[in-house]
């Protein structure tokens, strides 16, 4: 029997092992989980404050892009405005040629008519008009027509010098704005090639971002759920280990039968070989309500001891207690074994130290199996560690 519970007690410190393990693994892997969160959001950070710079250069991109788009509508607007003129100058200055060939040969016939026959046409005068001033008057008027028509050329001949100087010039503006028009033509390739290479860096720094946020996702998404196991593994350690928690390794005897109970304190040995869960006075868990006794984690079955002689006063199932035996130990002291499997026991069974009373088991409702002990003075709990021997 004694190598019967020592097995089994080996194979319950052998699970209480896995799960100490289990739960640092799982502990690392969240540390390392939340680590990698830590640095993708960090590179997030990044990433946002590096598209940000890259879309307000493509902002200044663009905002260059509309100013040149703008200074090329005006110079397309000056050019057409220029050729417009220049059409109108050159269509003057055809008229003023074609108005100056026309008084040119008006006033090549005249001369050339004065020359030949001048002096005919004078006696020609003098014979039709018989008056020699009239016929003088006459011929100044000639003179003076083709002096007029020469003046009159002349006059053509400057205007036309002067077009011809604005048409040159308007012709010079219309190449100048010409050449604009293809340098700001080119600088607006450079500009609008430009954007394009800053919108794909910003539509990489987009695709970047919604993979780092849907891997920060994943990761938070698994860091909740180990997080959860995490929290129930601890839970789990703390319902196993506790504050205080100790491992009691012996079994009661009968070397004090006889003595009067009160004596025995810091002697007992508790009445199961298992693991010490709570403190006494302590708070259970999600509970309000206090401990007045020791929970001892032990395997189902094993064999449950009286701490001391006495005679059994109670022998059945209790709420919350479960299979519940209580033995009297005389002078109001009385020692209680809850949650057991079977009690082995009756009311009115004397019993020496040692004695077996019952075995270990979740009844009352408990998740493990262990057994509940209480030690009581005139109904009052004691501290049970303050009287048993470590």
């Amino acid at each position: 029997m004694t190598a019967l519970i020592r097995h089994a007690f080996l194979l319950y410190i052998c699970w209480m092992a896995g799960i100490n393990s289990t739960h640092a693994l799982q502990q690392e892997e969240l540390d390392n989980l939340r680590k990698q969160i830590s640095v993708l959001q960090k590179e997030l950070e990044k990433t946002t404050e590096s598209q940000s710079e890259a879309t307000d250069e493509l902002r200044e991109s663009e905002r260059a892009i509309s100013n040149s788009k703008r200074k090329l509508a005006e110079l397309s607007s000056q050019h057409r405005a220029a050729d417009h003129t220049l059409e109108k100058l050159q269509q003057q200055a055809q008229q003023l040629e074609r108005d100056m060939q026309t008084q040119q040969t008006m006033l090549s016939k005249l001369l050339y008519q004065q020359y030949l026959g001048g002096k005919q046409e004078y006696f020609k005068l003098l014979l039709n008009n018989h008056d020699p001033d009239q016929a003088a008057r006459e011929m100044r008027y000639y003179e003076y027509i083709a002096r007029g028509r020469s003046n009159w050329l002349n006059m053509l001949r400057v205007n036309l010098a002067q077009l011809n100087e604005v048409v040159q010039l308007t012709q010079q503006k219309s190449g100048e704005i010409a050449a604009l028009q293809a340098e700001e033509n080119a600088q607006q390739k450079i500009l609008e090639k430009d954007k394009l290479a800053r919108q794909q860096v910003i539509n990489q720094f987009a695709q970047q971002l919604k993979q780092q946020r849907h891997e920060i996702g994943r990761l938070q998404r698994d860091e909740n759920r180990l997080s959860q196991l995490v929290a129930k593994l601890s839970k789990m350690l703390t319902q196993k280990k506790g504050k205080g928690v100790f491992n009691n390794d012996k079994l009661p005897d009968n070397r004090f039968d006889g003595k009067p109970f009160e004596q025995l304190k810091g002697k007992l040995t508790l009445p199961v070989m298992g693991e010490v869960v709570n403190k006494f006075g302590s708070a259970r868990p999600d509970s309000t309500v206090l401990w007045r006794g020791l929970l001892l984690r032990a395997a189902n079955g094993q064999p449950v001891k009286s701490v001391a002689a006495g005679r059994v006063v109670f022998a059945d199932w209790l709420r919350g207690f479960g299979n519940l035996l209580i033995i009297d130990h005389g002078k109001g002291y009385m020692s209680l074994y809850g949650n057991n499997e079977t009690l082995y026991k009756q009311v009115g069974d004397i019993l020496r130290g040692g004695d077996t009373v019952a075995a270990v088991g979740n009844s009352g409702g408990n998740e493990d199996s262990g057994v509940y002990f209480e030690l009581r003075h005139r109904g009052e709990p004691l501290d049970p560690i303050k009287w048993i021997a470590r």
